[in-house]
């Protein structure tokens, strides 16, 4: 069968989604840096500690003691940086009428475990989508949110006595901190679950959010019957 180009990401979505990718990571291992100084969270069952971030290895392994300051800098730098970039985001989205294909619908919530089953071949039917299915635009959606949450959260962080409002509607300097941080966990678990997400639709998915357009079968139109004349024989 014929294919076509089809047109799926502005540019703008593009140069956005790719600017936010290494400015993301570097915001995340320069708060590594910083956490080092003070790593205080740890899961815990009643008294048992299950699980500790970050623990004196792993922080020896990959070199991170001592850089406190180094990551202090790296990460107040990037931050605006990245808010920069977000907010940017935001308002394309908004002006360029793109959060249609994104905010979540009245039932999303209701068909997004279906894209769940389906994706873990639980499910054969594949459940109907726009140009993102139901789990997508909740999961775009909330990773959008949690970044007005971890801008906000190191601002009541950073400046907690100039802005100590701010500081204060999350319950304070410990709070404000500790969303920080597992918002933090948020975003590593939502690159994990996006890049695998990826690699499952394959490279033509890849593609699209480079070129800008996907490769669809040609929609085959019927030509319409010439119209013959009768020859006049004189």
């Amino acid at each position: 069968m014929a294919k076509q180009l089809e047109k799926k990401h502005p540019l703008a979505i593009r140069w956005m989604h790719w600017i936010n990718f290494p400015l993301l990571t570097l915001m995340i291992w320069s708060g590594m840096l910083i956490y080092w100084a003070n790593p205080v969270y740890s899961i815990y069952i009643g008294n048992y500690e299950l699980f500790k971030f970050f623990p004196p290895w792993f922080n020896d392994f990959f070199g991170i003691p001592f850089r406190l300051a180094e990551g202090l800098q790296l990460h107040f730098f990037f931050m605006w940086l990245f808010a920069t970039n977000g907010v940017a985001y935001v308002i394309y989205t908004i002006a360029s009428g793109e959060w249609r294909a994104i905010v979540p619908v009245p039932s999303s919530l209701k068909r997004a475990p279906l894209v769940a089953l389906h994706d873990a071949h639980i499910v054969k039917e594949k459940p109907p989508q726009g140009k993102y299915n139901d789990a997508q635009r909740i999961a775009y959606t909330s990773v959008i949110l949690m970044g007005v949450g971890s801008l906000l959260s190191g601002l009541a962080i950073y400046k907690p006595l100039q802005l100590a409002w701010l500081t204060a509607a999350f319950g304070g300097y410990q709070w404000a901190r500790w969303i920080h941080f597992w918002l933090t966990v948020s975003f590593v678990a939502f690159f994990a679950v996006h890049v695998i997400q990826v690699v499952l639709a394959g490279w033509s998915n890849f593609r699209s959010m480079i070129t800008g357009y996907d490769i669809v079968d040609a929609v085959e139109t019927e030509a319409e019957p010439i119209a013959q004349k009768d020859e006049v024989i004189a």
